[in-house]
Order: C-alpha cells, then structure tokens, then sequence
C-alpha cells in the first residue's frame, strides 16, 4: 500500500458545516474510508491548511478518485502528494 500526505483548506461552505456540525469530519473520515482509503493520522492545522491527513491506498488511481469525490462536494480543497519512506529513497 502507497502513502500520501493531504493538506486540506475548508471553503466558507465547509467552515459553515463543520461550525454547524463537528461531528461532519468523522462521517467524512468514515466516507474516505469506504471509497478503499485508510486514515493513518489528522491533524487539524493553524495556517494556510486547515488539515493534514496521512493516508494509506492501495494505488494513485484509488487517492485520485477520492480526493475528487470530495473536492467536488464544494466544501474544501485539497492538495496531495505521494510519500516514500526515507529508507526506500536511500536504498
């Protein structure tokens, strides 16, 4: 299974829902998880991004699309990045 790292930033819709209803991350959590990616750690950020989210999936294709399912809800943005370990990179 591959890594990634995404930050995320809330839209004025998402800080409205997320004020509205906090328990909305982890239904979202739950969502990500069913699309076939595993929640490693969250975080939530003071700065440009609200969120970081370590990830685990089995392929680019699996984040891709669950990054697009959520970014076209309209409530956040994201930016993700694949993760090697240090020990692969030096190998």
């Amino acid at each position: 299974m591959a890594i990634y790292v995404m930050l995320t930033s809330l839209t004025d819709e998402g800080r409205k829902t997320i004020k509205e209803n906090p328990r909305r991350i982890k239904e979202v959590n739950k969502e990500v998880e069913s699309m076939g990616v595993k929640i490693l750690s969250q975080y939530a950020l003071l700065g440009p991004y609200d969120f970081v989210n370590i990830l685990e999936a089995p392929d680019n294709k699996t984040i891709a699309k669950m990054a697009t399912e959520l970014g076209a809800r309209g409530t956040l943005q994201t930016m993700t990045m694949a993760a090697l370990p240090v020990d692969d990179l030096t190998k």
